[in-house]
């Protein structure tokens, strides 16, 4: 079996590997290549539903999509959810293995490893090319031993990598050399050129560093990819750069219209992406606040998704949200829960298996008569239907361990493939659903601020905006960097 692979790896986290993955299967797939993406293994609490029910990272679904592919679990056979400072949950070629401490997870790593080599032996039999994103950074030289996120796998299937780093954040030159440094004599072999991400100004400024990097290292800089300005696309894990001058653009209220959105950011927030149709949309003024900030006014209050939903909970309380959240309500603002937000809205949250912390129950906020039990099987699918809000069409997935029961449930929030979601409470102020995504429908998110007050706004077209951002992608790689040496590595 021959199949032509190239790894992406990065002299940093968010150096750029998933947006260069992206940009490398559109443009592969414009050129009539059969080429699919795959990542070893992702840390990451923004996760998204294949087809078959398996879960993996947001960041390959939107590579999938680049390459014109459904998502399947085999583009990211280990996905890492942390739950804690030093534990996460395993999910193994989609299903959800078990919670493993990091010494723990690192001693399982051999039997990690097999699956990795298992899911890419089988996308390599069914496409011409595969595109493989790293994890990190090469140069963790304290995570080296059994190695299945970088040069581990690349020298596992043979492949050659390219680097890339961000220059938007300094210390450009400084990242590739030390990264170099710090890597085996065949590792470094098989580094065959490097792409600089993220940079303004005028090229020609950089010349003599470019110039110097390939003598000095001997390898060729591939190219200089620009920063895009106002480029939409999820993010693989970390939340939008706020406090940057274009990230706070994003933040600021433009008039005294728009209407007032806010989501707390709890310690394990997962699915953030389900909010990236607010913060586009023109009509709203939406805006992440940091736990231990005073929550500004709002019309409408959303509780996000948690990967430990009963320990930010009590982190929520800790801090006075709770206070806020009935001042809030008593000043007639809207809440929506959102899967773990819409766990919190109820009497109580059951944990008997200790599925995502110590065995036991919370006490819930209280404003939804119903309770929530964790159990062992989550729930994974993709599901369409109506909001009753508006009649509105809505699609989206569920990523869910708990199961949910009690009066509230017989006002749903939606009907999604012929069966009951979600809770709206008899004064129609509070609301709960286990979807994520349902912003991503433009009529449900009108329908959605309409219940929050917001009314003849069109919301945008998150596919379209995706779609757009993919191939700005795609057309940068045909522009800047050194194309026929990227077709040779993969010849």
């Amino acid at each position: 079996m021959t199949v032509r692979t190239l790894m992406v790896q990065g002299c940093t986290s968010d150096a750029g590997k998933s947006a260069l993955v992206t940009a490398l299967g559109r443009w592969l797939k414009r050129r009539g290549v059969r080429v699919a993406p795959f990542k070893p293994q992702n840390m990451a609490l923004n996760s998204a539903v294949t087809e078959a029910g398996g879960e993996i990272g947001r960041a390959q679904a939107v590579q999938a999509q680049a390459c014109g592919l459904a998502p399947h679990s085999d583009m990211n056979p280990v996905l890492l959810k942390p739950n804690s400072d030093t534990g996460c949950q395993v999910i193994l070629q989609g299903r959800a293995l078990s919670n493993m401490e990091a010494q723990a997870y690192h001693d399982y790593k051999r039997v990690a490893m097999a699956a990795v080599l298992d899911s890419y032996t089988r996308l390599a039999r069914q496409y011409d090319a595969i595109v493989v994103e790293g994890a990190g950074s090469p140069a963790e030289i304290n995570l080296r031993e059994g190695d299945i996120a970088n040069m581990g796998f690349a020298e596992a299937v043979d492949c050659p990598v390219i680097l890339i780093a961000d220059i938007d954040r300094g210390g450009v030159f400084a990242h590739i050399v030390g990264t170099l440094a710090l890597l085996s004599e065949t590792e470094r072999a098989r580094i065959k050129g490097f792409v600089i991400n993220r940079f303004r100004g005028d090229i020609a400024l950089l010349q003599s560093g470019l110039d110097w990097l390939e003598r000095e290292t001997g390898k060729p800089v591939l190219g200089v990819l620009p920063y895009l300005h106002g480029l939409h696309l999820e993010a693989e894990d970390a939340l939008p750069a706020a406090h940057s001058a274009e990230g706070a653009a994003l933040f600021r209220p433009t008039c005294d219209t728009l209407l007032r959105v806010v989501v707390p950011v709890l310690p394990r927030i997962s699915n953030h992406t389900d909010f990236d149709a607010l913060r586009l949309h023109p009509g709203v003024d939406f805006r992440f606040i940091g736990i231990d900030e005073t929550p500004p006014a709002a019309d409408l209050i959303i509780l996000p998704g948690s990967k430990s939903v009963r320990a930010d909970l009590d982190f929520l309380r800790e801090r006075g949200w709770a206070d806020h959240l009935q001042k809030h309500l008593r000043y007639g603002g809207k809440l929506l829960g959102i899967c773990g937000g819409f766990q919190m809205l109820g009497r109580a949250i059951h944990d008997p298996l200790g599925i995502e912390g110590a065995p036991g129950s919370s006490t819930g906020l209280g404003w939804l008569e119903m309770e929530t039990t964790l159990a062992a099987e989550k729930q994974l699918r993709n599901v369409a239907g109506r909001l009753v809000l508006g009649d509105a069409g809505v699609s989206g997935y569920e990523i869910h361990a708990g199961v949910s029961s009690c009066v509230a449930l017989q006002r749903p929030l939606a009907w999604l493939d012929g069966r009951p979601d979600g809770a709206l409470a008899d004064d129609g102020q509070v609301a709960g659903t286990y979807l994520h995504g349902l912003f991503d429908t433009p009529a449900a998110a009108a329908a959605l601020l309409a219940w929050a007050g917001l009314t003849d706004s069109p919301a945008p077209d998150i596919h379209a905006l995706r779609e757009a951002a993919i191939d700005r992608l795609a057309d940068a790689v045909e522009y800047h960097l050194d194309t026929p040496t990227l077709l040779q590595f993969l010849s």
